[in-house]
């Protein structure tokens, strides 16, 4: 449970309108803050900010599909001129597709989404975010990217896609852009990734097959295995607003606490690397921030 005040906290909140994302933002608004909630279903997302009418705080809804950089870049203009601070900025969307298909930008999808418009969208924010410092970056990774790799011969899974490892492929992607960004930025704003734990119900896999579909569900139900909408939550308010993290910064946290990453998500090499193929594929600066 969010145990800070935070009364006149703005807090922006990707992938916001079910699954964890949804707890999260109607927990930061019963505690005062005004949440942006960004997603793709208009009528979640109004639907949800008309239940928080009631609530110390506020949910705005701010519908965006965050596949096309175009959209992310619009998104961006939106959040400025709407909110003045960003006390934190949650990257929580993420998506798993079956079959291995290229956005309007020619990025193939699951990058696209998981990956890369997490990095855009804090470069085309992060200025507002140092101004409202002391502030947090948070991003949603996963265990799975401890069976990733990154091929930067073959990044975009042209050849054999696999939808599992590209999802993983892209959470190793933003737990490394993550720690590298920690790194980069000034004191007073910290990045930290957090694995909110497998949760079976979520529309993570919304886009998959229905066999990968059914066999989630049915573990879901094993005992032992799947985490609550509601736990999963609550490890992102708790990164998003709790003293603890409040000046930990690089941090990577499990349902155990702050645990290690795999080799490839803190190597030096790979982390900047990755940073610059990003920057390409978005059309960017390397340099930033």
């Amino acid at each position: 449970m969010c145990s800070s005040n935070t009364d006149e906290h703005v807090v922006l909140l990707t992938g916001g309108t079910s699954g964890i994302g949804r707890i999260a933002a109607t927990e930061l608004a019963e505690h005062g803050a005004t949440v942006g909630v960004v997603g793709r279903e208009r009528s979640r997302g109004e639907s949800l900010a008309a239940e928080s009418s009631t609530l110390p705080g506020e949910i705005r809804f701010h519908r965006a599909d965050l596949a096309t950089q175009s959209a992310v870049r619009s998104l961006a203009t939106e959040i400025r001129e709407t909110y003045d601070q960003l006390d934190a900025l949650v990257h929580n969307a993420g998506l798993s597709v079956s079959e291995r298909t290229e956005t309007a930008d020619g990025v193939e999808r699951t990058l696209a989404v998981n990956h890369l418009a997490p990095y855009l969208l804090t470069h085309e924010l992060l200025d507002v975010v140092l101004a409202s410092a002391p502030a947090r970056i948070v991003t949603t990774g996963s265990e799975t990217h401890r069976r990733a790799s990154i091929d930067f011969e073959d990044l975009q899974f042209e050849r054999d896609y696999d939808a599992l490892q590209a999802y993983s492929r892209s959470k190793l992607a933003l737990i490394a852009f993550t720690l590298e960004l920690a790194d980069r930025v000034p004191e007073g704003v910290t990045a930290n990734s957090f694995h909110p734990g497998f949760v079976p119900s979520t529309n993570l896999f919304r886009d998959v097959a229905l066999t990968t579909r059914l066999a989630v569900r049915i573990a879901g139900i094993v005992p032992g295995i799947g985490t609550s909408e509601r736990v999963g939550g609550r490890r992102l308010v708790r990164l998003a607003t709790e003293p603890e993290f409040g000046d930990r910064t690089g941090v990577y946290v499990t349902g155990d606490g702050a645990v290690q990453p795999s080799d490839e998500a803190t190597d030096p090499e790979i982390r900047t690397r990755l940073w610059r193929r990003s920057a390409d594929l978005v059309g960017v600066d390397p340099a930033w921030p």
